[in-house]
């Protein structure tokens, strides 16, 4: 238990966490790194080391990558010791914390009816077999036993290594495209979005004393620094508490309609929804003016069906709602509030705490300032204000161009407002409004210029425009259109999903009449693959 303590000290000490969600880091010491191969120097923070690149975040928390290789010999030592001191952080936990996922081999029913046999076979065994030939046979019985056993076992243990189907994941976001953008390789399942939710409005909720002046901006989490969800996901020895200590820095989870969801802890031990610092919706901004939820967004289900996720864990796990993936009633929770269900392990949201994750069931690396890695990053544009007491929120609009919105807040029986826009080069201006003192004040600042959803697929946006499907809805019988002739034998495979992640059809060339047969009314899913890009498309059957 010292040790613990001492731990928890030290990273206190050195982290210089202020909010929960503080994304950018003031008064943070910086590290000097010389990048000897391109002649210069940059100040910033150690991130993370992966795939022999070490990622460092900068004074206006943008995330950079070089070679290790490129790096001077004492900064590559220095980022070789960061590394060893986060694994060893992660690898103390495993050992001390006290809450360890169980593997419940005797909640399969085929393991009670094995058992039953044998205990019939020992039975009979002893009943008509004589006494001077059991000990021939009970030997054999026990070595019989104990393998039939442990071969359950190991399949227990097996079946908690799950791996996920892309098209599964993927049709959890169909719903909430084009504003959410999906992508992956062999090792992570992508997401790219602006974190800016299109099915409610923001920030109207929050108490009288839980805004911070913050206000929602988009984000570019896209490309390199799209959300991130292993598709290999590993059950974790021991599961990391998603407290008041662990993960009180970035998002825990994704949600289907691309916004980040956080711990619901501040790094006080305050609960945040109950503490009044969360809109209707459950979210709020960062310091960075990063929108994002600190619960389950239940309200989701408004938008998507009820047997789908409506958010994915950083682990790779998946969180339902009310009901299990198969539309029963949802079954008894764990200490993680999740369990295994047909030998895959999910997450539940629900109205009351823990809200969604208790522990991260998963294996993920958390680093020295409790935040899971690898994540995407928000991009700040301003300083951090500080929390406006008495302020209420009484409406949060966008503007006619769809590049700004106005913020109305209430405060000493007056009406203030925030009148903020952006223009494409990057440039971000905000009027303040104050009715009580009669002033208005403005502000200017260089941020990001703007980016698209769909800048990670190479001329995605040519390939969907050429793409038409009719009718859609269908019967089973469809037409599929290329306005590009030229693209027709550019086409690999043509697949389509149910929202299952099962696949029900499959064409490795260009067909332009399909007809799927005997084939259950719903939604499903038309992936077209191109040599450097796919493009994912909803088929509705009726």
């Amino acid at each position: 238990m010292k040790i613990k303590n001492s731990i928890v000290i030290l990273l206190c000490l050195t982290s210089n966490v202020i909010f929960a969600h503080d994304i950018n880091h003031e008064k943070i010491i910086l590290q000097h790194w010389t990048i000897e191969k391109e002649h210069k120097t940059v100040d910033g923070s150690f991130y993370m080391l992966k795939s022999g690149n070490v990622f460092i975040v900068d004074a206006n928390s943008n995330v950079i990558a070089y070679p290790l290789s490129a790096l001077s010999k004492e900064d590559q030592a220095f980022a070789l010791k960061k590394n060893e001191w986060v694994k060893q952080l992660n690898n103390q936990r495993l050992v001390e914390t006290d809450q360890p996922i169980k593997v419940q081999l005797f909640s399969h029913y085929q393991i009670w009816l094995v058992l039953v046999l044998l205990l019939g076979l020992g039975w009979c065994m002893f009943s008509f077999t004589e006494k001077n030939k059991l000990k021939y046979l009970i030997p054999v019985l026990i070595v019989g036993a104990s393998m039939t056993l442990y071969s359950f076992t190991a399949d227990v243990i097996e079946s908690m290594q799950s791996i996920t189907s892309p098209a599964f994941i993927d049709s959890a976001f169909v719903p909430f495209k084009p504003n959410v953008n999906t992508f992956w390789d062999t090792t992570y399942f992508y997401v790219e979005s602006k974190g800016i939710p299109t099915t409610h409005g923001m920030m109207v909720g929050i108490s009288n004393h839980g805004w911070q002046q913050q206000v929602p901006i988009p984000q570019c989490y896209v490309g390199n620094n799209a959300w991130s969800i292993p598709l290999n996901p590993l059950i974790a020895a021991i599961p990391i508490p998603v407290d008041s200590i662990h993960f009180t820095r970035g998002a825990i989870a994704i949600a289907v309609n691309g916004v980040p969801i956080f711990n619901v802890h501040t790094n006080t031990g305050v609960d945040s929804y109950l503490d009044g610092q969360l809109d209707n919706y459950g979210g709020h901004c960062g310091r960075a003016d990063d929108y994002h939820y600190h619960i389950a967004p239940l309200h989701l289900y408004s938008y998507t069906t009820s047997t789908l996720p409506i958010a994915f864990g950083l682990d790779g796990f998946a969180v339902y709602g009310r009901v299990e993936p198969d539309g029963t009633s949802m079954q008894t929770l764990d200490a993680n509030h999740g369990h295994l269900f047909n030998g895959v392990y999910h997450y539940h949201g629900t109205a009351a705490a823990p809200y969604m994750i208790a522990n991260m069931v998963g294996v993920v690396t958390e680093d020295a300032t409790h935040q899971l890695i690898p994540q995407a990053a928000s991009r700040p544009v301003r300083p951090g204000l500080t929390p406006l007491n008495g302020a209420l929120i009484t409406g949060c609009t966008p503007n006619a161009t769809n590049n700004g919105y106005t913020l109305t807040y209430t405060l000493r029986g007056q009406t203030d407002s925030i009148v903020y826009y952006w223009n494409a080069a990057g440039l971000y201006t905000f009027n303040f409004f104050t009715v009580g003192n009669g002033t208005s004040t403005t502000s200017t600042y260089n941020g990001s210029t703007k980016c698209a959803v769909l800048t990670s697929i190479k001329n995605v946006g040519a390939v969907e425009n050429s793409v038409l499907i009719y009718p859609n809805p269908t019967s089973g019988v469809f037409h599929l259109q290329l306005n590009n002739t030229d693209q027709q034998k550019d086409v690999r495979e043509i697949s389509i999903y149910n929202l299952q992640g099962e696949l029900i059809f499959l064409t490795k060339h260009f067909q332009p009449d399909i007809e799927i047969k005997n084939i259950t009314k719903g939604i499903y899913l038309m992936q077209i693959q191109f040599p450097k890009n796919r493009l994912t498309q909803k088929l509705i059957i009726q």
